[in-house]
């Protein structure tokens, strides 16, 4: 693939998992590059990447000033990619729940003519391994929660494990993105369906992370649970 490929993975907390995380990524995708958006991690996680992209030139870092959210994480990550000039742009956990190995499907998938990717747990071959009856309830319900709302047909409106061609990021104007908790997977993938762009869906199988902690929580989901409401007003509004 000529196309430039950048993998945006935010870190809060995961000095555990960094090396595990590039390793495994560079097994299947020796290509691409990495920009580690680190929220001033306590454990260390920032200065630890930035002595990983000291040897490495495929791994770049930016310092935030405090814990800020995913959304804001990825808007960030989002633009310093549009202006270095990449082609293809992955958002990735990583605590290895999004398993590096589906990153060529999500190529392929691109090279057919996608411009969203979702790894999706919901449609078949795809899976989750490691949540009780709660979290599945939690991710599951909220997705056909968001699907009904939103009359959308993308069957994991929650999963993080998405890409994006550079078309698709100039189009979904981030300037725009309200969310920033759980519902910012939601309202990407809606403004994206809002603009005519074409949302591809690749099975995962999501694998419970394996070190550290979980940054769910309720208040994050009650917030989505309003959010989808307002991106459904904002849309019949025309403010989308």
């Amino acid at each position: 693939m000529s196309r430039r490929v950048l993998v945006i993975t935010p870190t809060y907390n995961e000095r555990e998992n960094l090396h595990a995380f590039l390793d495994a990524l560079f097994a299947v995708a020796p290509q691409v590059d990495v920009l580690v958006v680190d929220d001033r991690s306590p454990d260390g996680t920032g200065e630890l990447a930035d002595e990983v992209a000291a040897r490495d030139p495929r791994v770049r870092v930016r310092h935030r000033a405090g814990k800020l959210g995913l959304g804001t994480a990825y808007l960030e990550g989002f633009r310093w990619a549009l202006s270095e000039g990449y082609d293809v742009v992955f958002e990735m956990d990583t605590d290895l729940s999004h398993d590096p190995r589906y990153v060529p499907e999500f190529i392929r998938a691109i090279e057919a003519g996608a411009d969203v990717v979702v790894g999706s747990r919901n449609i078949p071959g795809g899976g989750v391994e490691g949540w009780g009856p709660g979290r599945h309830l939690v991710s599951k319900g909220g997705s056909v929660y968001a699907r009904t709302i939103l009359g959308l047909d993308v069957r994991d409106l929650t999963s993080g494990y998405k890409a994006f061609t550079r078309h698709a990021l100039e189009r979904i104007d981030l300037d725009g993105v309200k969310s920033n908790g759980y519902s910012f997977q939601i309202e990407l993938t809606y403004r994206a369906v809002l603009r005519g762009l074409r949302v591809a869906e690749v099975p995962i199988l999501f694998v419970d992370r394996r070190a550290g902690a979980s940054k769910m929580s309720r208040k994050i989901f009650a917030e989505a649970v309003v959010m989808v409401w307002k991106l459904r007003l904002d849309a019949m509004r025309g403010r989308m």
